[in-house]
Parts: C-alpha cells; sequence; structure tokens
C-alpha cells in the first residue's frame, strides 16, 4: 500500500492564510467530495489504497449521505477505514455498509507505563489518567497544557471559591470539560456511587441534586457553543459564577 495526501484547493489555502476559513468541528461536505474525487483517481505501480476517515462521528448528515454510494462499491482497490469513538453517532445505513471492529482500551497499568515513558512522574501520570477517563492520550494531553496532579486535585476547591486562574491557560471547551467532569462526580456522590475523575475527598460536599441536575443541563447547552469567539476571561468567570451557585446551594 502507498501512502497518499490530496492537496487542498488553491481558495482553501488561500482562505487560511487570510483566515477568512475558521476551523469547523464538522466534516464537511466540500472535503469529503475532495476525497471521494482522489479516491477515483488511478494509483501509481497498480498499489491500492486506503482512506482514513476520523473521527468519523464528525460527519455530519449531508457529508455521510454523500459517501454512502461510494462505501457500497469503493472503487478498485481502495478500502476506508471509518474510526470513531461513538459508533452510535454513525448514520444507521453508514453502520449497515461497514465491517466493525471494535477496539480496546489499554489496561490502567499499561496506560500508566505509557505515560511514565514519555517523562510524566508517576504521581502525575495516575491522577491525570483518572482525569481523563482512563484515556492515555488525553491524560499526555493534560500534562503538556501544565496540569499536574496537585492542580488537577484542587480544581473543584478551587472553582467553589471563585477562583478564575487556574483556568487561564485553558481553551473554553477543555475548561467547559473541566466543569462537566467536576458536575458529574458530584451528581454520582450524590447518588451513592465512586466519582470518576477525582477523588471523592476533593469534591465540595455541597449542593443538592436538583441544582447540580439543573448545572449539568445548562453544560451540555454550553458546549453546543463553546466554540463561538466568545472573550476567555469573561466567559471563564460567568462559568465560575453559575458553578458557584450550584456547588453552594
Amino acid at each position: 500500500m502507498l501512502e497518499w495526501a490530496w492537496p487542498l484547493p488553491e481558495k482553501a489555502l488561500k482562505d487560511i492564510e487570510d483566515k477568512k476559513r475558521k476551523p469547523s468541528r464538522e466534516i464537511r461536505v466540500e472535503a469529503m467530495r475532495d476525497m471521494l474525487a482522489f479516491s477515483q483517481t488511478t494509483s501509481a505501480g497498480m498499489q491500492g489504497k486506503v482512506v482514513l476517515i476520523s473521527p468519523a462521528e464528525r460527519m455530519n448528515h449531508v457529508t455521510a449521505n454523500t459517501l454512502l454510494k461510494t462505501l457500497e462499491e469503493p472503487p478498485g482497490d481502495t478500502r476506508f477505514i471509518l474510526a470513531c469513538q461513538s459508533a452510535q453517532d454513525l448514520l444507521p445505513t453508514v453502520r449497515s455498509r461497514c465491517q466493525h471492529h471494535a477496539m480496546a482500551w489499554p489496561s490502567e497499568t499499561e496506560a500508566t507505563q505509557w505515560l511514565v515513558q514519555q517523562s510524566v512522574p508517576l504521581e502525575d501520570a495516575n491522577v491525570l489518567l483518572q482525569a481523563a477517563g482512563g484515556r492515555p492520550n488525553d491524560a499526555w494531553l493534560l500534562y503538556q497544557s501544565g496540569m499536574k496532579a496537585s492542580t488537577w486535585r484542587a480544581l473543584p476547591s478551587q472553582i467553589s471559591r471563585g477562583d478564575v486562574s487556574v483556568l487561564s491557560n485553558h481553551s473554553p471547551a477543555v475548561v467547559l470539560s473541566f466543569l462537566q467532569k467536576i458536575c458529574h462526580d458530584m451528581l454520582r456522590t450524590k447518588a451513592g456511587a465512586a466519582p470518576r475523575f477525582f477523588n471523592a475527598k476533593d469534591l465540595p460536599r455541597g449542593g443538592h441534586w436538583d441544582s447540580l441536575s439543573a448545572w449539568s443541563r445548562e453544560l451540555m447547552t454550553m458546549a453546543k457553543t463553546v466554540d463561538h469567539p466568545y472573550q476567555a476571561g469573561l466567559l471563564f468567570e460567568a462559568w465560575v459564577s453559575r458553578a458557584q451557585r450550584a456547588i453552594s446551594s
């Protein structure tokens, strides 16, 4: 097999350079059409081609429907790999045209060993792996952003005190995920279950079920617009203020 790449159109390159094109959370239909045109070209030396679409769940309905016919009848010796974390988010018509292969997460021991091999201290590796829900690459990205075991453990109490400074080095999407994890774990403890992302002793003791549930719903609504160009400082202040009300009620 040969590794290929198809070039972006000249206009797209210019739009990116001129900052006229913003990053998209979805795989756009234009990109899919470019990929399909590439997949139908004849490969050199009679070699096969493999097209990787990742994360496949980012295809919207129009993009996914554009791919359907080609999935049914791949051109020549071309194969498509649709990599995703949430197969249920793919259209049923897409899933029905694919062979499924589930990949297992590495064990906690394997993930911790990998993080240590990346020069992450053992204590940070253990805590950040929990913070990332067992996903070693996400834990690595947290460490790269400056997060340490001590700062993660202190995060819930600092949020409950209204300390916005602890969020300054992170993007709104990452900060929102922090708040969702705090809310998620507080709800779990209220239900009598063990927290997933934090140790129970590091979570605030306040917050009624109803107020935490309302906060959780608001966080899910915020996630729909988190990539809008808001002023991060003001946004974080508003989010932390809302968190304080939920936690202290």
